[in-house]
């Protein structure tokens, strides 16, 4: 049976490692991460891809959570009869029971993964125009009370990216190493459904 993960971009090297990791044979596509910052874009690309991609495959997986688009994606997929990784985001994935309890603990936190630390400037600064007008980011970022990452890959170059994007938010910041958590026990699941082999 030939599959295809059909997956936001911000997972790309994370889904990479894995697939290398229990060498699935599976293709993987990618919508752009920077849907993110317009979710109302996020549903309608996912659509785009899995039409141009569900005749050539006999399963496809959509690994993105809801992502800001309250509820159009599953739509779209309950729709076209097409199935998602369970959960709402990859914080949720990578951080697992913790991410709530860092949640109920502070509500105000911001968290960032090893994709948004290594896309910060892009990401933060100039998509949501700090570049440009710095005064925003008490609009912002003014209500958040710390800034945790979640770290999948342990990286001293990422870490002091994140010291300094900690710095520039005035937040704290607390170090969390999660690895790949739920994201890789839920696709190991639904690929074990179907038994993808692995090369011998």
């Amino acid at each position: 049976m030939s599959t295809c993960l059909i997956i936001c971009g911000a997972l790309a090297r994370e889904i990479l490692a894995l697939k290398e990791r229990h060498r699935w044979q599976v293709d993987v596509a990618a919508v752009p991460a920077t849907f993110h910052m317009t979710p109302a874009r996020i549903a309608p690309a996912v659509e785009k891809r899995i039409l141009e991609l569900r005749e050539r495959y006999d399963r496809l997986i959509v690994v993105y959570g809801d992502c800001g688009t309250g509820g159009a994606l599953d739509e779209t997929l309950d729709r076209l009869g097409v199935e998602r990784i369970a959960g709402p985001h990859c914080y949720e994935w990578y951080g697992g029971g913790l991410f709530q309890q860092l949640m109920d603990e502070e509500p105000g936190t911001y968290f960032l993964t090893d994709f948004m630390v290594r896309h910060f400037r892009t990401l933060i600064l100039k998509s949501m125009g700090l570049d440009r007008f710095p005064q925003l980011k008490q609009d912002y970022f003014g209500n958040y009370k710390r800034l945790v990452y979640l770290v999948q890959k342990p990286d001293p170059a990422l870490i002091e990216e994140a010291k300094a994007a900690a710095s520039y938010l005035e937040l704290p910041l607390e170090i969390r190493a999660t690895g790949y958590n739920l994201l890789e026990a839920r696709l190991l699941a639904l690929l074990q459904e179907e038994g993808v082999k692995a090369n011998a």
